[in-house]
């Protein structure tokens, strides 16, 4: 069943003092992290977190519908995934680069965030297929999108459908990747955020049921 868009207001008021100050701390320790992995870090590009946090804030007053449990596809560092928490949300994130991951756990643990991080892809078992597939027929190759790694949805105990929303950041060319797999495998009626451009967003939801079963 396809995606429609949901059109919100953004707002543009000012942050919380925590949620400035985590901001802060977190862009500060991704700096210190290019500086020192300057070939490795080509592979992560932050978001716009305030841009991002506003359209978090929005979805997570619960007047779009159900918003309980939130995971970050990619997840990098974390910083959304740790908004989400700092909402109230139920969190999640999967990064599948193992020095990613760790200063993701790093950061939330710093800042006394209780955000569940697994190493993994975030493509579902049987999404890698229906990847390959989708990049072959646009005679596409595979550049960012990694799908061979451990189960990161057995590890977190949990499925793709069991999330209200899922946000990811998709490389240029990819997000008509990240939208077929979330309407392939997320729930009926839970929302993919993802991040287009500084100050840009784009909000969809589910209309149909998974056409896939839990795999775990």
């Amino acid at each position: 069943m396809p995606l429609v868009d949901v059109e919100f207001e953004l707002g543009e008021e000012g942050l919380p003092s925590d949620v400035d100050s985590y901001i802060g701390k977190a862009k500060a320790r991704i700096e210190q992290y290019q500086e020192v992995h300057p070939a490795t870090s080509r592979g992560f590009v932050a978001s716009d977190f305030v841009t991002v946090y506003r359209a978090m804030r929005v979805i997570a007053d619960g007047g779009l519908g159900p918003c309980r449990s939130f995971c970050e596809w990619g997840s990098g560092f974390g910083v959304v995934a740790s908004l989400a928490a700092m909402l109230g949300l139920e969190a999640h994130g999967i990064e599948i680069d193992r020095s990613l991951w760790e200063n993701s756990v790093a950061l939330a643990r710093e800042s006394g965030l209780p955000v569940n991080y697994v190493l993994g892809s975030f493509v579902p078992p049987g999404g890698e297929v229906i990847a390959e597939e989708l990049y072959s027929s646009h005679g596409g190759e595979f550049f960012w999108l990694e799908t061979n790694s451990d189960d990161a949805y057995q590890s977190l105990g949990l499925d793709p459908n069991d999330f209200d929303v899922i946000f990811a950041y998709p490389w240029p060319g990819e997000d008509w990747v990240i939208a077929r797999l979330f309407e392939h495998f997320a729930a009926h009626g839970a929302l993919l955020l993802t991040y287009v451009q500084p100050g840009v967003v784009c909000l969809r939801r589910k209309v149909g049921k998974p056409r896939y079963p839990a795999s775990r």
